[in-house]
């Protein structure tokens, strides 16, 4: 009678609190299901821990200390996969193949991972957000992110990443959100950026930028947010970011910018440009020192050839060429759209080289410590992770000047990364879901009333 009694008041329980406990869990882990969910955070595993059940669909291990992942660590019925702050130096390329449910996976703050194979994340083609933060990573094999045509974050932000091949982000047709801040960049390319047409932020500062390639940003065509400030920039033509017609804000200060004639054309952007730009101070000539190229005037350029074409080349432009591509019969001139208006561009000496910034010598590069504002991207823990820009939370970004960068719904909104429901939050101690203190609470009443019955 009292094991009846126990079995019925455990199910009417389960029912009372929402919950339905899963009975195969692995040591010091909690474990339910709807949807089936293993939270191992915090415990200081050395390795995955065994008895993981092979239908978890969401598996949290963060703040841990495991070393490496292998093939048949988890299952490939796994949606949610976090694994942050841990000691990974080593994945096994085969780890996540098959995972074709797999949609969040987070590798971020694994500081001394460093390299990954090229086919780790092949096959992931649900996976909409990748975190691969302060991971060490030095390079990136060519096509590592081959087929991942539904991501829409990833996180490549604080590694020491020096250069991206051509076409390396090819295959992400619906990336919204690329952050490569605080790496070591030093150049940008033609086809660095190719195929991210549907990119929406672009975050490079805290890099060593200094050369840019006139076309770095020709398929960036929803691009709302570019953040260049305190990187190595002298100069950055204004071609470039004439590609980027739906372009709101921009940052470029803390560079060391030369306000002579090579600031021409960018001075000429920045009086077209209607939204929201930092100030862009002058560290070159000696009389142009401390000054904002914004501010200056015309005649501040008295011995400077105009960048902008005359009524006659741009009317040819509207009808010769509407695509703004390179057209092979404009004499060398690339056509440029900007604001609805797409205009002919000539090369200012024949032969030179399409980029945006003149090639320094790496070598001298250098900044004294009065050139560098260390302007902080926030990025916060997953403790109050919100994917909402508008709201503030994860995915907001503080401009240098200290305030908080709200974007324009200009475009659809697209679909953001939520935090999973009923777990708690990545911190360093593990704590109950409030659903199974409840389950404890009554329990123990019913254990009570069971002993009290029995005693009768």
């Amino acid at each position: 009678l009292f094991n009846r009694l126990f079995s019925c008041g455990l199910e009417f329980l389960l029912v009372l609190c929402g919950l339905e406990l899963s009975w195969s869990c692995p040591r010091h882990c909690i474990c339910y299901t709807a949807p089936s969910t293993v939270s191992c955070q915090a415990h200081n595993f050395l390795s995955v821990p065994e008895g993981i059940p092979p239908d978890s669909e969401r598996i949290f291990l963060q703040n841990n200390k495991i070393h490496r992942l292998l093939r048949g660590h988890f299952s490939s019925t796994t949606v949610t996969l976090w694994i942050y702050s841990n000691n990974i130096t080593y994945i096994e390329p085969s780890t996540f193949h098959g995972f074709t449910l797999l949609e969040e996976l987070d590798l971020g703050d694994n500081r001394h991972l460093r390299s990954l194979a090229a086919d780790t994340f092949h096959g992931l083609g649900r996976l909409h957000a990748l975190h691969l933060y302060r991971c060490g990573l030095s390079a990136l094999p060519n096509n590592i992110f081959q087929g991942l045509r539904n991501l829409q974050y990833l996180y490549l932000q604080d590694n020491h990443l020096k250069f991206l091949q051509d076409d390396t982000f090819v295959d992400l047709h619906n990336l919204s959100h690329l952050f490569l801040h605080g790496n070591r960049l030093w150049s940008l390319h033609q086809n660095t950026f190719r195929g991210l047409r549907a990119l929406d932020r672009l975050l490079l500062h805290q890099n060593q930028i200094q050369w840019v390639d006139r076309l770095a940003f020709h398929d960036l065509k929803r691009l709302t947010t570019l953040y260049l400030f305190n990187n190595s920039l002298i100069e950055l033509s204004g071609q470039c970011l004439d590609t980027l017609p739906a372009l709101e804000y921009l940052r470029l200060n803390d560079n060391p910018w030369s306000c002579d004639c090579k600031a021409l054309s960018l001075w000429e952007w920045l009086k077209r440009f209607r939204g929201s730009t930092s100030s862009v101070g002058c560290q070159a000539p000696a009389d142009m020192v401390g000054k904002d190229l914004k501010q200056l005037q015309k005649e501040d350029f008295p011995n400077c050839s105009p960048t902008v074409p005359n009524s006659e080349s741009r009317a040819q432009s509207k009808t010769s060429n509407l695509s703004g591509t390179v057209n092979p019969s404009m004499n060398g001139g690339v056509a440029v759209g900007s604001g609805g208006q797409t205009r002919i561009v000539h090369p200012s000496r024949p032969g030179r080289s399409r980029n945006c910034t003149k090639p320094r010598n790496r070598a001298n590069k250098g900044k004294a410590d009065n050139e560098v504002h260390h302007s902080k991207e926030v990025m916060a823990d997953k403790e109050d992770s919100s994917p909402d820009f508008t709201d503030g939370g994860k995915y907001d970004h503080t401009s240098p000047d200290g305030t908080i960068t709200r974007r324009k719904h200009k475009c659809t909104p697209r679909t953001t990364v939520r935090p999973p429901s009923g777990v708690q939050q990545a911190n360093n101690r593990a704590t109950l879901p409030q659903s199974l203190l409840c389950l404890y609470a009554l329990l123990g009443a019913l254990v009570t009333i069971n002993i009290d019955y029995i005693l009768r």
